[in-house]
């Protein structure tokens, strides 16, 4: 079973446009992997994903795919 990459070690960084809400995710650049975890539970599950799969996704976020509106 493949687990995914060790997080011992990351980096998490959040966004400088997060509010003081604290509702905001967090992200750690892991070599071939991005991680990403939920800043209101930091010890909860973390995603990763491939950096071919991240840039495809940060591309549709800038390009508004996302958009709610």
């Amino acid at each position: 079973m493949n687990r995914g990459p060790d997080l011992s070690r990351a980096e998490w960084r959040t966004s400088s446009l997060s509010g003081s809400n604290g509702q905001c995710v967090q992200v750690a650049f892991l070599g071939k992997h991005v991680a990403v975890r939920d800043s209101k539970n930091p010890q909860g599950p973390a995603l990763a994903f491939g950096t071919r799969e991240w840039s495809v996704f940060v591309s549709g976020v800038k390009g508004g795919r996302f958009d709610l509106v």
